[in-house]
């Protein structure tokens, strides 16, 4: 039975804009001019080299690059570090865009929540069914919650880059459970990185997978969460 349920944050509860509108944003406001083929060339660069924290992952990742990548998620210095270095690769018109673009990405209205997040979140709370976000992360995403009104519903955050340790590692799935006071085995893990998200099934917890896709594309998957209680 199912007393306790971990939840992922990008591409399970929430989903970041895209590239094309987190670029289109800090250029307007840093008051750039871009031709049309200028800035569709610069959304594909950013785009191959995965530099938009919660967007797609790098399709070709510099070499130079690969140990940061690795580790990014361990601290905030090394998160921010990493993708600043691959939006500054991708050739932006400007340097100080790779900079703006980061700290884009860590503002709420930069994120959506899935149309079934709110309502799943609540349902488990009327069931009497603790939440905790576990998250592969480089910054405090608290804030995305809260003024998406449904921080209310989380009891405890297990952020890698606060814990020291990165999903699939299971210490960070057990320090969720015991935070929790349930057993592995009473818990569920719902996200959307195969590798990552299945590290809590070392533990003996059950494991449940949603496609990582635009908000609009995705009205229910999160429905088959209370199924499974």
């Amino acid at each position: 039975m199912i007393k306790g349920v971990m939840f992922d944050f990008s591409g399970t509860l929430f989903r970041i804009e895209s590239t094309a509108d987190s670029l289109r944003a800090v250029v307007a406001e840093g008051g750039l001019a871009m031709t049309e083929g200028e800035f569709a060339a610069c959304v594909g660069r950013l785009e191959e080299v995965g530099a938009l924290p919660g967007g797609p992952p790098p399709r070709r990742l510099p070499t130079h690059l690969e140990g940061l990548w690795q580790e990014r998620d361990l601290s905030a210095e090394q998160h921010r570090a990493a993708f600043t270095s691959l939006a500054r690769y991708a050739s932006l018109p400007s340097d100080d865009l790779a900079e703006a673009l980061y700290d884009r990405s860590q503002m709420s209205g930069a994120w959506r929540p899935y149309p079934d997040t709110e309502d799943t979140l609540s349902a488990l709370r009327m069931q009497g069914v603790p939440v905790a976000i576990v998250s592969n992360i480089g910054w405090d995403m608290r804030p995305v919650f809260r003024d998406h009104g449904v921080d209310h519903l989380v009891n405890a955050y297990f952020l890698s880059f606060e814990c020291g340790v990165k999903k699939p590692d299971p210490r960070i799935f057990q320090a969720a459970c015991d935070k929790l006071g349930v057993a592995p085995d009473e818990a569920l893990m719902v996200g959307d990185e195969r590798i990552a998200d299945s590290g809590a099934a070392t533990l003996g917890c059950q494991v449940h997978l949603v496609d990582h896709l635009p908000v609009d594309r995705r009205p229910n998957a999160l429905a088959a969460v209370l199924q499974l209680l």
